[in-house]
C-alpha cells in the first residue's frame, strides 16, 4: 500500500513540476525597416532608433510584447514579410502605389517627395533639373513617379540620368562628391540631413509628389494589424506618439492619424 501510495504521489508532484515549468512563450513583434532611412529608422552610437522604431517600441510595451528590430535590406522586404521573418514593415513605408500588395494599417503621416540640392547650386525649381544627373533610393515610389509609365514621368523625361542608390545615406553621399546634382527624397529623411549639416543642403520650394505612410503587414494577419492600430490610436489620444514626434521632427506633431 505504501509502495503505490509513494508511486502516486511521485506522479502527482511530476505532473505538478511539469506544469509549473511550461510558462507561456512571450509574444514577439518583428518590425523590418530600412536602417538607413532617418529620422523614421536608422542606427547611431551602435544603437537602432527613430520615430517610426519609438512608435513600435512603444506599441509591442503596452501589449506585452517583445520587440525586436529587424533591419532589411529593402529589396528584399516582401521576402522577409511573406516568409514570416517580420510581422510588419513600418519605416516610412508609401501606401501610395501599393495599396493592394499588403494588408494595411490606416495612414498616420502625410508625407511629401521632395528634391536636395547642395547650398549655392543654381538649381531652383523643379524645371531647373533638365539635363541634371538626379538620385533616388532603389524601389521607392519617388522612383517610380519619375520613370516610364510614372506620375512624374515627364519630369524624370528632362533628367540627363537617373542614378538608383541603395539607400539614401548613399544618394546623399553621391550629392557631396558632386556625382550627382541633387536627390529626390522624402521630405523627413532630408530635414534630418539638413539638420545634421547645417547650411550644406537646400531644399527646393517645389515638391514632386505627395503621398501617405502606413504599416504594412502579410495578407490575413488582420488580428494583427488591428490589435496595433487600435493602440497606436490610444497613443495618439493620449499624447505619447505627439511626443515621440515631437522628438525627431523639432517639436512638430507630423501625425495625420486620428485617435
Amino acid at each position: 500500500m505504501k509502495k503505490w501510495r509513494t508511486i502516486l504521489m511521485t506522479a502527482v508532484a511530476a505532473v505538478l513540476f511539469c506544469g509549473c515549468s511550461e510558462q507561456p512563450k512571450e509574444k514577439t513583434f518583428t518590425v523590418g525597416f530600412d536602417s538607413d532611412f532617418p529620422p523614421y529608422g536608422y542606427k547611431e552610437n551602435g544603437v537602432y532608433k527613430g520615430f517610426d522604431l519609438d512608435l513600435a517600441r512603444e506599441v509591442a510595451r503596452r501589449n506585452q510584447w517583445k520587440i525586436v528590430l529587424r533591419p532589411i535590406n529593402w529589396d528584399s522586404k516582401d521576402m522577409e514579410l511573406n516568409t514570416g521573418s517580420i510581422d510588419c514593415i513600418w519605416n516610412g513605408f508609401t501606401i501610395n502605389g501599393r495599396e493592394n500588395a499588403y494588408l494595411w494599417s490606416d495612414p498616420y503621416v502625410a508625407n511629401q517627395q521632395v528634391v536636395m540640392v547642395k547650398a549655392g547650386s543654381p538649381i531652383r525649381k523643379l524645371a531647373d533639373l533638365a539635363g541634371k544627373i538626379v538620385a533616388v533610393q532603389t524601389d521607392t515610389p519617388v522612383q517610380k513617379a519619375l520613370s516610364k509609365g510614372g506620375e512624374r514621368e515627364k519630369l524624370g523625361a528632362t533628367f540627363k540620368r537617373m542614378v538608383i542608390a541603395p539607400n539614401y545615406n548613399n544618394a546623399v553621399m553621391e550629392l557631396e562628391a558632386g556625382s550627382v546634382d541633387a536627390v529626390a527624397l522624402d521630405i523627413g529623411v532630408a530635414r534630418k540631413k539638413q539638420s545634421d549639416a547645417p547650411g550644406k543642403f537646400v531644399l527646393l520650394d517645389e515638391i514632386i509628389m505627395t503621398e501617405n505612410y502606413g504599416i504594412g503587414f502579410r495578407k490575413g494577419n488582420t488580428e494583427l494589424r488591428d490589435t496595433v492600430q487600435k493602440t497606436l490610436r490610444a497613443m495618439i489620444a493620449d499624447g505619447t506618439a505627439a511626443k515621440i514626434s515631437a522628438q525627431y521632427f523639432n517639436g512638430q506633431n507630423v501625425l495625420t492619424l486620428k485617435p
